[in-house]
């Protein structure tokens, strides 16, 4: 990420910063290499290598036809970071929603911490 000011929030990202990565991140059909490899958390990681058969990053087991990601939201005193992110499918007639988390300190390099699928049905 190229130098990005964060002295108005005490180098936390900002919800505009958390929009712009999760938007690269995602692209338009789910996350790319680079993206899985050094966009993401060690503890996400390990989430992803423990489940072979279901991609965390997306909820999915398929690649989407297309992401968008909704507003971002952000508790200071937590750290984090989240947003909605929405996925659409067989052709962009199915909808799904999960949250992905985002690490607030802007001393590190900004990755995606965490994803949570929800309960379907």
């Amino acid at each position: 990420m190229a130098n990005v000011s964060t002295a108005a929030t005490g180098d936390r990202y900002t919800a505009e910063e958390i929009h712009t990565f999760l938007e690269d991140f995602y692209g338009e059909h789910g996350p790319g290499d680079f993206a899985r490899k050094y966009g993401i958390s060690p503890h996400l990681e390990e989430k992803v290598a423990a489940n072979p058969e279901f991609d965390v990053l997306l909820c999915a087991q398929n690649v989407p036809a297309s992401i968008d990601i909704g507003p971002v939201t952000t508790a200071q005193s937590a750290g984090v970071g989240w947003a909605t992110v929405s996925t659409y499918w067989n052709g962009g007639s199915d909808k799904a929603d999960f949250t992905a988390y985002v690490d607030l300190d802007a001393t590190r390099p900004i990755q995606l911490l965490d994803v949570d699928c929800g309960s379907e049905g």
